[in-house]
């Protein structure tokens, strides 16, 4: 069942669950979009085409706050506020490895390989890369795992889970990044869980926050102020 975070005439944000696809691509599976263009249609009897824009994506197997445009007016504004970083973005990634510092900002270079659809970190740049950035704080721990408090400040492909793994704290369940083991449903240990930005068109400060997931490993921080 679609979970509704914000909803107005010009946005629209819900709750992807791990593994559910952001939109529509080459599998054929059905995605989050084709969803709320249907909960759109039926809850304001709209009887043609319902215009939906993807304002941003979220990897298959994280899950957080997923946010669309409900017109291109809201689209074309939001897509420059996340051009230009007028954006907060938060995430919380569990890893099982302590972190080399409790709280740092990493740069890297970033390079994708399509033929793997995976990212490749470099402590500098090289021919085809690009200069990615990101924050983080250790938010709390269990006796097994970490949960980390992350804030990125570019938007690269894959770009959390790499530069963990760069620094020797894969995320949970991510076996593409050097994670042991998979998580039994296909997930990660990532979740998009904030997005703070100024309204583009009513110029108020809109925040979204998405509830933490069932997993157990989740629930080891349920307590944690995050």
């Amino acid at each position: 069942m679609l979970e509704i975070l914000f909803e107005d005439n010009h946005l629209i944000a819900v709750l992807k669950k791990p593994t559910d696809l952001s939109q529509g691509d080459r599998t054929g599976d059905e995605a989050i979009d084709a969803a709320v263009k249907n909960y759109i249609a039926l809850k304001y009897k709209k009887p043609g085409a319902v215009f939906l824009g993807l304002i941003h994506r979220l990897d298959r197997p994280a899950g957080g706050v997923l946010l669309f445009a409900r017109t291109s007016k809201a689209l074309g504004r939001m897509n420059e506020i996340f051009r230009t970083r007028e954006v907060r973005k938060t995430y919380l990634a569990i890893v099982g490895e302590r972190p080399p510092e409790d709280e740092d900002t990493l740069t890297h270079f970033l390079k994708k390989n399509e033929k793997q659809n995976k990212t490749y970190v470099y402590d500098s740049e090289v021919k085809g890369s690009k200069k990615a950035s990101m924050s983080y704080r250790l938010a709390g721990r269990s006796r097994r795992f970490f949960l980390l408090e992350v804030e990125l400040h570019t938007g690269r492909h894959h770009q959390i889970r790499a530069q963990l793994a760069k620094i020797g704290c894969p995320i949970k369940g991510d076996l593409k990044y050097g994670y042991s083991r998979s998580n039994e449903d296909g997930s990660i240990c990532l979740l998009a869980r904030r997005l703070e930005f100024i309204h583009p068109v009513k110029k108020e400060k809109v925040i979204i926050t998405a509830p933490l997931p069932e997993g157990d490993a989740w629930k080891l921080f349920r307590n944690v102020e995050v």
